[in-house]
């Protein structure tokens, strides 16, 4: 259970570990010669001058003050003295250690997953292509998020180490860097809109030097998820939604500016808790959840359970929903790695499309009436 509460949790909040030295703001670059690529993506800015690129992460995770800038040289690029301060990146970079499985769908796209040379708990990869590379030993295991090995990972020089951060205390990554390794910020765990999310395969783009392979990708993302929300306007009602499962004593459901509950939202469901104000999970007991979702008529993520008997062997209580009754519920649980780990994590951020696919096919089913799942199935 401990698992299913770190993963949902996580996932819905977003709350992964990771950082790096903060730059000052205050002389980023003039923007008078160029603009922010960036379209949906809150936290990311994209600016191309002659010979290099300005990134920026102005939205590192929740609260933040400062953004971080990033310059990408290339070669025989001149850097104004202006953005001398700045960590400087020699691009198309050649090896990478990425710290989110996230990550693993948006380097296979582009073609440069043999880059990848190191990632911290391994087995929660799944991808096919991927775990090859692990199993044969070309991507090495690099620790936790929360204590990646500094003494592996310097032995390793990757070119660029990608991470996450909670917040500006980063005491491993702050040492990495003072090792004179590049480590670099990533914000898209804080993006709430699906194609916010999806948008930031152009971060990679821009350190690959694959900017324009990675906006036709978006493209064709863009277009597919737009597609399909204009299919789901044609659904003639809106059937009622529970999320979520119970942990310890409390519930947990993702709150209504959360990106789950966009998904719900935009698949033209009526999420019960769609009306809550922030982006993480709200804690509620259990009594809470069953007053007013009982009559629910279909149950969305309940978790990792695999099947109704695992949730009822977990908690009785859960027989007393309608949706669990009818054999409503879906979960995104079912589809695995060959070790284990869930591919709803690994490929829903990049592939918001799919996503509001299958949600689109178990609230009305009608208007995709050949789609086969890609994440979300019924539990038996």
């Amino acid at each position: 259970m401990k698992s299913f509460i770190l993963k949902f949790i996580f996932f819905f909040t977003v709350l992964l570990l990771g950082g790096c030295k903060q730059n000052s703001a205050n002389s980023v670059v003039s923007k008078s010669t160029t603009k922010n690529e960036i379209q949906y993506a809150k936290g990311l800015e994209i600016y191309h001058y002659q010979g290099y690129s300005v990134l920026k992460i102005t939205h590192p995770w929740p609260d933040a003050k400062t953004p971080f800038t990033y310059i990408l040289q290339e070669k025989n690029g001149i850097i104004p003295d202006s953005l001398q301060q700045y960590t400087r990146i020699s691009v198309p970079i050649q090896s990478v250690v990425v710290t989110s499985t996230t990550h693993i769908p948006t380097l296979e796209l582009l073609g440069v997953e043999n880059t990848l040379v190191g990632f911290p708990n391994t087995d929660f990869i799944s991808s096919p292509k991927t775990r090859k590379r692990i199993d044969s030993g070309q991507v090495k295991e690099v620790g936790t998020n929360e204590t990646l090995n500094t003494e592996i990972l310097i032995d390793m020089a990757p070119d660029v180490i990608v991470s996450f951060g909670l917040n500006n205390s980063n005491p491993t990554l702050d040492n990495l860097q003072k090792s004179g390794l590049k480590v670099l910020l990533n914000g898209d765990w804080n993006e709430q809109s699906p194609l916010g999310k999806a948008e930031w395969i152009k971060f990679f783009g821009a350190l690959y030097g694959l900017d324009a392979k990675a906006k036709t990708i978006f493209s064709t993302i863009e277009k597919e998820f737009q597609t399909t929300l204009a299919l789901a306007q044609k659904a003639k009602q809106k059937p009622s939604v529970l999320s979520g499962a119970m942990y310890q004593d409390q519930w947990f459901v993702p709150q209504g500016e959360s990106w789950m509950a966009l998904f719900l939202k935009e698949a033209q469901s009526n999420y019960l808790w769609s009306q809550t104000t922030g982006t993480g999970s709200l804690s509620l007991p259990f009594e809470t959840i069953l007053e007013k979702a009982q009559k629910a008529e279909f149950w969305i993520a309940p978790g990792d359970f695999t099947s109704l008997k695992e949730m009822n062997n977990n908690n009785p209580h859960y027989a007393k929903f309608d949706a669990f009754k009818n054999k409503k519920v879906y979960s995104y649980a079912l589809h695995k790695g060959a070790k284990g780990g869930i591919l709803f994590f690994e490929w829903s951020s990049t592939r918001p499309d799919w996503v509001l696919k299958d949600l689109i096919a178990i609230f009305h089913p009608e208007l995709v009436p050949q789609h086969r799942p890609y994440f979300f199935e019924k539990l038996n």
